[in-house]
């Protein structure tokens, strides 16, 4: 019986791009990280060569005739991940524009085996690569590139030798010998949309495992590249790490008595909630209610404000939480954010506290502060939201800004409705010539709960359950009426 053979997987702490490789790259492949100019493909070979290079396994960066080492060196010593003590010890920088100019890919390839020779790396990089193909430009350029490229594929792999291949390509579609050789292909994207900027990753091959198909959006900063694998995995991940066990009780109450039994008695564990109402009708004020009962009961939330921040938000009770440590916020004010990034922001922070309640204030805010490229799908954004929330088992409360235009009933202003466990509508109508607040309860998911239209009012201690308004009819067009009793019989 033969045994198969096992491929040792190296993690390249590159935040998210392990769980996006399928747990990291393998060892001894020979990959191609390709892209436009400016994309970010540079900083991304050397913030995975200086997490991999050990004395044991060391590196080599070939530069061809791109950027010269010292002022490659010069920028790249901004990032956090740099580490001076590395060069010459286990980091090693060889220029061959000497080699390359000459136009002799033969050249490049005896001077690049003699270092490998001298300091025997297991890990090589060649910076930029297209270099090489400008450089050997002939009739028989393209010939010569391939066989190039196998001979270094063959070279890498006798020294055994994880290698990189670092080039700007414009077009994935572009015949390549390149990419035929490679056993890894990670392809580099930046799209403009208006003032907007967003980096997208994509792993197009990787031999002998399964990756996380699709575009994968990225930020560079000054920690480094930073990739946010998909809002699903991510909560999967996330589910099986915390220990954010539901406490004994099945339902998670919201702080209003007459509103929780409206309910069913709270709202089920690990569902979401959505709160739509117009402006003034207290959403923020039942979310920070929501958030003050679970600090009452031991548990920890999470406050994700796309809005006001809560210092501005001149709610004491929330301020309170905040200030005391039981509501942790997450107030991001990086552009362009996407909502694999919002994801993983709320759900770090679920794993970090052990949180067990969270807060969207609101969605209108949430819309905003994505790319406007995934603003032309936002359901689908919503989508992602809701299920990486619910998967990771947290109790979800969303806010959502309401028109009141009393010609329809409408529960979302995105035709998402569908997409929440539960749904309670605020409206205003008008009585007696006074402004009047009605909440109902419209859906909760497996439960039974009321079908009442109940005034309410917000005060200083909070929102004020009132009784149903009897005898009248039409409240949710705007002007009720009053209904005469039927005479007896």
């Amino acid at each position: 019986m033969t045994s198969k053979a096992t491929i040792n997987l190296l993690a390249t702490k590159v935040p998210g791009l392990d769980e996006v490789l399928g747990g990291g790259l393998p060892e001894f492949s020979f990959n191609l990280i390709a892209g436009q100019p400016g994309c970010g493909k540079t900083t991304l070979s050397h913030q995975i060569m200086f997490a991999l290079a050990t004395p044991e396994r060391p590196a080599i960066y070939f530069t061809v005739l791109g950027e010269p080492p010292l002022k490659m060196l010069r920028y790249q010593q901004q990032f956090d991940f740099f580490d001076t003590e590395a060069l010459q010890r286990r980091v090693r920088f060889v220029s061959l524009s000497e080699d390359a100019m000459t136009g002799d890919l033969e050249r490049v390839l005896q001077r690049i085996a003699a270092e490998v020779a001298e300091h025997s790396p297991g890990l090589v990089f060649v910076d930029s690569f297209r270099s090489v193909v400008f450089a050997s430009e002939g009739g028989s350029a393209h010939a010569r590139l391939q066989l190039f490229v196998q001979q270094l594929g063959m070279l890498m792999t006798s020294w055994q030798a994880t290698t990189f291949l670092i080039g700007e390509y414009f077009d994935e579609t572009d015949t390549n010998p390149v990419f035929t050789v490679a056993d890894g292909l990670i392809w580099l994207r930046q799209s403009v949309q208006r003032n907007s900027m967003v980096r997208k990753l994509e792993i197009m091959k990787m031999r002998g495992q399964a990756t996380l198909p699709g575009l994968h959006t990225f930020r560079i900063d000054r920690s480094g590249v930073r990739v946010f694998a998909p809002a699903t995995a991510v909560a999967v991940a996330a589910h099986h790490a915390t220990n954010t066990a539901a406490p004994s009780v099945d339902r998670a109450n919201l702080g209003v008595p007459e509103l929780d039994a409206m309910l069913g008695g709270g709202l089920p564990r690990g569902y979401s909630l959505l709160l739509a109402g117009p402006s003034g009708s207290g959403k923020s004020i039942l979310a920070a209610s929501f958030l003050a009962e679970g600090n009452r009961r031991g548990e920890i939330g999470v406050l994700a404000a796309f809005e006001q921040h809560p210092d501005v938000a001149r709610n004491p009770l929330l301020a309170a939480l905040i200030e005391n440590g039981a509501v942790s916020v997450i107030d991001s004010h990086e552009a362009d954010l996407s909502i694999d990034e919002i994801v993983l922001l709320i759900l770090t922070e679920v794993a970090r506290r052990n949180a067990t309640r969270v807060v969207i204030d609101s969605l209108s805010g949430f819309e905003l502060a994505l790319a406007p490229t995934f603003r032309a799908d936002f359901r689908e954004s919503l989508l992602g939201l809701v299920t990486a929330l619910s998967r990771s088992g947290v109790t979800v409360v969303m806010t959502s800004e309401l028109e009141d235009r009393y010609t329809d009933l409408r529960f979302s202003p995105y035709g998402a409705a569908f997409l929440t466990d539960a749904i309670i509508v605020q409206r205003y109508i008008e009585v007696d010539s006074r402004l009047l607040r009605v909440m109902a309860v419209v859906k909760v998911r497996a439960s039974a709960h009321s079908d009442e239209l109940r005034l309410y009012s917000i005060d200083d201690k909070g929102v004020r359950m009132g009784e149903r308004l009897q005898g009248q009819e039409g409240l949710l067009g705007g002007s009720p009426k009053r209904v005469r009793p039927r005479d007896p019989m």
